[in-house]
């Protein structure tokens, strides 16, 4: 007869080798495994040196930071950076040149990349379509230096090509780089003439495993080709168009500041200053290391605020998230 004591050994025993066992079997699926996490080394090793490693850097932001002290020998001086940044009188033409462009962005380049997709995959394969994605890819693989020097050239009130036909149409010339108001149009659609083609192509990845016989059965139904990329194409890039949309309102306000730089000058100073500009000057070019670690970090937390909010916005109203 199997008494109630020696069935609790049993079991305490059993609970006790468990998390052995599965020690085991987890090692035992990385061991083969093991060509798979070799090839995620790298990309583990570029971010834990690059991103995770400098982050104990941040603190400067709290400190007088003094080089010749080091970073923890510096001063302790708390939110005074920050305080300072918020007092400021330019803190908040900054945010709002900061958002402008970033927003202005977002609506204008957000949708084209969706619909040039949505084109590409309309059309049959062949030379037409391998011209059109050659021409719209091209533009991503161009320097960012080589884009600001063609639209200062193109732009120029004197010599400039855009100029030059709207004089010929019987138009007005038009100094675009030192007008504060064309400044941001010049830099969003600029940015949208190169980014357009190669941001297609995760979408075109996403159309790539819609069902054919989804398409061959809406044909025989009636469904005319607008109806088909409706209502078979469109819902299927769905997911991908909700990852993406969180992963760009995530990073909002993380614009890179070489393309401004290049385009910036004294008289469109008023539209062109941004936090990431005012970053790289006040960190680089006048050496300010610590009030320009506390901009940047209040400009990452308005990213991760903006990035969670998103991200449990879309959880609620779909099941497409993040995590």
């Amino acid at each position: 007869m199997i008494s109630i004591g020696n069935i609790k050994k049993d079991t305490q025993a059993y609970s006790e080798a468990t998390p052995i066992n599965k020690k085991k079997v987890t090692w035992k699926k990385i061991k083969n495994s093991r060509q798979l996490y070799l090839f995620v080394l790298p990309a583990f090793l570029f971010f834990l040196i690059f991103a995770y490693q400098p982050m104990y850097g941040v603190i400067i932001a709290f400190k007088d930071y003094v080089p010749s002290l080091g970073i923890w020998d510096s001063p302790w001086v708390g939110m005074k950076h920050f305080q300072r940044f918020f007092d400021s009188y330019y803190f908040w033409d900054l945010l709002k040149n900061t958002l402008g462009i970033s927003v202005y962005s977002l609506i204008v380049g957000f949708p084209l990349p969706i619909i040039l997709a949505l084109a590409l995959n309309e059309m049959k394969d062949g030379l037409g379509k391998k011209f059109a994605q050659t021409v719209t890819y091209a533009p991503n693989f161009i320097s960012v230096v080589v884009i600001g020097g063609m639209l200062i050239a193109f732009l120029s009130p004197s010599t400039g090509i855009i100029n030059h036909l709207l004089e010929f149409f019987g138009l007005q010339r038009i100094p675009f780089m030192t007008d504060p108001k064309w400044f941001k149009t010049i830099y969003v659609l600029s940015g949208v003439w190169q980014g357009t083609g190669w941001g297609s192509v995760i979408y075109l990845a996403a159309l790539s495993g819609v069902d054919t016989q989804l398409h061959e059965a809406a044909t025989i139904d009636g469904a005319s080709r607008l109806q088909r990329v409706w209502y078979i194409n469109l819902p299927t890039i769905v997911p991908t168009m909700v990852i993406l949309l969180i992963m760009n309102v995530g990073s909002l306000m993380n614009m890179g500041y070489e393309k401004i730089l290049l385009l910036q000058n004294p008289l469109n100073m008023e539209s062109s200053n941004v936090i990431a500009t005012f970053v790289y000057k006040q960190g680089l070019l006048d050496a300010q290391y610590s009030y320009a670690a506390a901009v940047g970090l209040f400009n990452s937390l308005i990213n991760a605020v903006l990035l969670l909010t998103v991200n449990k916005i879309t959880q609620k109203l779909s099941d497409n998230s993040l995590w």
